[in-house]
């Protein structure tokens, strides 16, 4: 056990002020959602941004795996919302009953008392949004944007 640490050990061995903001940038390949749901409360308050890319979203019909995205995303929607997802290129989306899953998506989530009200219409793709790797393009659902 003595090879893992938690975020909070990680961030609180860190040296930095306990009141200030603090930037989440995350891609661990598939260990985000348990990353997630052991960060403190405390914690994910003091994260201004977070940007992660989520893997596996394409078992989301698996009901075990399901229930733990679920929690991640629950969790990380308490206190921030989320301003941007791209899908990452890497691999084909799938379909499942007339939905298209991306496996591997990327998020920004900021948070909430960041927000300000924005009569501005969101853009899927963004301008700055570009592939991951040379496989053909993929596009963002419109079921995942909402738009």
């Amino acid at each position: 056990m003595d090879d893992f640490i938690t975020m909070d050990e990680w961030v609180a061995s860190s040296n930095l002020d306990p009141n200030s903001d603090l930037l989440l940038q995350m891609d661990i390949e598939g260990f985000e959602y348990e990353t997630l749901l052991n960060v403190s409360d405390n914690l994910m308050r003091r994260f201004r941004i977070i940007i992660i890319e989520f893997h596996t979203l394409d078992a989301l019909w698996n009901q075990g795996f399901f229930k733990l995205a679920g929690r991640a995303f629950e969790k990380l929607l308490h206190t921030h919302a989320c301003v941007h997802v791209h899908p990452n290129n890497c691999r084909g989306a799938i379909v499942k009953h007339g939905l298209s899953i991306p496996p591997v998506m990327e998020f920004t989530f900021l948070r909430k008392n960041r927000m300000r009200e924005s009569s501005q219409k969101l853009v899927f793709p963004h301008p700055l949004d570009f592939d991951n790797t040379p496989n053909p393009t993929l596009t963002l659902p419109c079921c995942w944007s909402g738009l």
